[in-house]
């Protein structure tokens, strides 16, 4: 592949992964929700572990087990509802949550929480392991390590959507300032938020990521 081509592939390759990553799905409501139920500290933990459950589903693409999803209906299922429990899950204890003082602050432990609770919420997407091993082959070059190629189109890719799932974070911290963070409002739609999603995630048989 010519140098110029190169560049064009990569400039198409950079603009697609932004498109992508700023539409709206799962990843982002999660991150949302989460935000204006525990505040920026908590949304922004959670970001790290979105990028990380991502990079995980990446390599998973990379190695050829995303394939394993496309022909076996019994083991995308199988990890889809099980993704889908764990946010049934995360709506439940966030209803039986105590409510915290507005003016509380996360805990180390709590950010920890929310960084695992968003790492397990992206890693349990079968959808994204399938969209990597989808769209990243269009921008690998065959004359070059496959794999090689599509880990640094992933780190790109998961790059920049931990940019954009920043700036959610960061809006909807702005937005949900006037929300009590923590408070009975802020914890119930939290709640049903995450109860509402994990419903969706477990009917929906759409295979299209975030």
């Amino acid at each position: 592949m010519s140098h110029p081509a190169i560049v064009q592939t990569q400039a198409v390759f950079l603009l697609a992964s932004l498109l992508l990553a700023i539409a709206p799905g799962p990843a982002v409501v999660y991150l949302v929700t989460r935000t204006v139920s525990q505040g920026r500290a908590a949304g922004l933990a959670s970001v790290g572990g979105v990028a990380l459950g991502n990079l995980g589903n990446a390599a998973m693409a990379s190695l050829g087990l995303a394939a394993v999803f496309a022909v076996s209906a019994r083991a995308f299922t199988a990890v889809r509802l099980a993704g889908a429990a764990y946010l049934l899950y995360l709506g439940w204890r966030e209803l039986r949550r105590a409510p915290l003082p507005a003016a509380a602050r996360l805990t180390p432990a709590g950010r920890s929480r929310a960084f695992g609770d968003g790492f397990l919420v992206a890693l349990l997407n079968p959808k994204t392991a399938l969209f990597f091993a989808a769209f990243l082959p269009q921008f690998i070059d065959p004359a070059g390590s496959p794999f090689a190629q599509s880990s640094r189109l992933s780190a790109v890719f998961v790059s920049i959507a931990a940019c954009t799932d920043t700036l959610y974070v960061l809006a909807a911290h702005t937005v949900g300032s006037r929300i009590a963070s923590g408070g009975r409002l802020g914890r119930y739609l939290a709640g049903l938020s995450f109860l509402a999603l994990g419903i969706f995630v477990a009917l929906s048989g759409a295979r299209s990521a975030r």
